[in-house]
């Protein structure tokens, strides 16, 4: 097919949207969900917080640190095959989890297994929504996203009565079953061709050492695609530099070091959250109620938030939406360890969840607004790279920390900063660039009041009083570039 000069916004692009609802229906709300099984494995295993947590850990770990790799599939194979081949692994690892006889037999099959299956399929999903949607960006995106919540509220009590009926192993094995969905998800995902996808390198295409025919085939399909055409060394190597040079943008490596802390303070609450209400004297179907509850009002976040900044008034200020969202959740966790009855932790599901489908859906939109849709795919594998580090150490810290301490305010506390410190960083980074593109203006505008080209080539200077070093300076530079042309 001839590609598209633009997104459909529509069309097809509705079922790729709910083909990425199922998906982090089948990954994320799962991964939340295991958090349920907290207790029933400590129990079994007769281990303490920390060991136990590392279960959690590592699927959120192996989803993120192997998000690029889903992503290399997606560009050079196929979105449908990753997503295919990430469902069959994701079941196997669920199904083998069943079996376990220790918490090591857990950490490779559920935490690896399934997490590397989970990581083929989410970070494709995601991209393929913003191949075809541009004008409803975050409305596609906010609607996607809400299958973690959906999922959330429907697994959670679903899970519990699954333990109940079958204990945990015949809960995962139904779980394992459950998450071949993912392989129909995959066969919804087909690709769209845009033009800006097929741009290619006018300087590479100057090159001595690229033969004609190669010219001619590189103009007619995309620049990064080694398994059409045995390429050259040279074309390999610049293909893989322009696939990531987003990575040197300085508006990126903010958002990627905001992300670090973000995730570090987001994992521990979905680990902890039932544990710490069955302390506090909470049943366990009002724990299992609290995780639906944060999951429902998770969608109402992924959705309004997606059609509010989709409005002209406040498409300009995503940024700040997004780190407004992180900044809220992470005061919810600093009040989070003085809430000690289920009454006032309904209230904290309740804002704690909104604002976790507010962020999680700006993370996308936020990441093409500072990379383009060219690079979408590659800089969301790189943003939920960033997560694993993150994901894989502070559960396992905030378990320490409830060992050591004897309670979980020490740990709630540490999650809560770390969220705020990510929305300060990035609200500190976004006003230094607002004030340095106005200083920038200013500059330019007071150059144009001093320079005037005359139609014979030759600059004359308006100067009102003695020009200063600098003026002369600029002058100097000025008039030096205008000869050169």
């Amino acid at each position: 097919r001839a590609p598209r000069a633009s997104p459909p916004d529509g069309g097809w692009g509705w079922m790729i949207v709910a083909g990425c609802f199922l998906v982090t229906i089948c990954t994320r709300a799962v991964t939340r969900c295991i958090s349920i099984f907290f207790v029933e494995f400590q129990a079994y295993f007769g281990q303490d917080y920390a060991r136990t947590a590392w279960i959690h850990s590592i699927v959120d770990c192996a989803t993120m640190l192997c998000a690029p790799l889903g992503s290399l599939i997606s560009n050079h194979v196929s979105c449908q095959v990753g997503i295919m081949l990430g469902g069959l692994l994701a079941s196997t690892g669920l199904i083998l989890s069943s079996f376990a006889t220790s918490l090591e037999h857990l950490y490779l099959s559920l935490g690896v297994l399934t997490g590397l299956g989970f990581a083929l399929c989410y970070s494709p999903a995601i991209a393929m929504v913003g191949k075809y949607f541009n004008r409803r960006k975050a409305l596609a995106y906010g609607i996607a996203m809400s299958g973690s919540g959906i999922g959330t509220f429907i697994l959670a009590p679903v899970v519990q009565l699954l333990i109940e009926q079958f204990s945990w192993r015949g809960a995962l094995l139904i779980l394992g079953g459950f998450v071949l969905n993912l392989c129909v998800c995959g066969a919804l995902m087909r690709p769209i061709a845009l033009k800006e996808d097929r741009k290619t390198a006018p300087e590479f295409l100057e090159q001595d050492y690229v033969p004609e025919a190669q010219k001619q085939d590189l103009r007619q399909m995309s620049i990064c695609s080694p398994l059409i055409k045995a390429w050259s060394h040279e074309c390999l190597c610049y293909c893989s530099w322009k696939e990531y040079d987003f990575l040197l943008m300085p508006g990126f490596m903010v958002l990627a070091v905001s992300v670090l802390f973000m995730a570090y303070g987001c994992s521990p609450l979905f680990v902890y959250l039932v544990p710490y209400a069955l302390t506090v004297g909470v049943s366990h179907h009002q724990a299992a109620f609290l995780m639906s509850i944060l999951g429902v009002i998770d969608i109402v976040g992924n959705i309004t938030f997606g059609w509010l900044t989709d409005r002209r008034c406040l498409k300009k200020y995503r940024h700040f939406c997004y780190l407004f969202a992180v900044g809220m959740d992470g005061l919810c966790c600093l009040f989070l360890p003085v809430l000690q009855n289920f009454p006032l932790l309904v209230p904290f599901s309740f804002t704690f969840g909104y604002f976790d489908g507010a962020y999680v859906t700006l993370i996308p939109v936020v990441t093409a607004d500072v990379v383009g849709t060219s690079s979408l795919s590659s800089a969301l594998g790189v943003v939920y790279f960033l997560h694993a580090i993150p994901y894989l150490v502070s559960p396992p810290v905030a378990g320490w920390l409830v060992d050591t301490t004897g309670s979980y305010t020490a740990s709630f506390l540490l999650c809560g900063f770390s969220m705020i410190f990510s929305s300060t960083l990035l609200c500190f980074a976004r006003l230094a660039k607002k004030i340095k593109r106005t200083h920038l203006q200013s500059l330019t505008n007071d150059a144009n009041t001093k320079q005037h080209i005359w139609t014979n080539g030759a600059i004359a200077y308006s100067v009102t009083g003695e020009l200063d070093q600098k003026d002369v300076e600029f002058l100097a530079a000025d008039t030096n570039s205008y000869s050169n042309r």
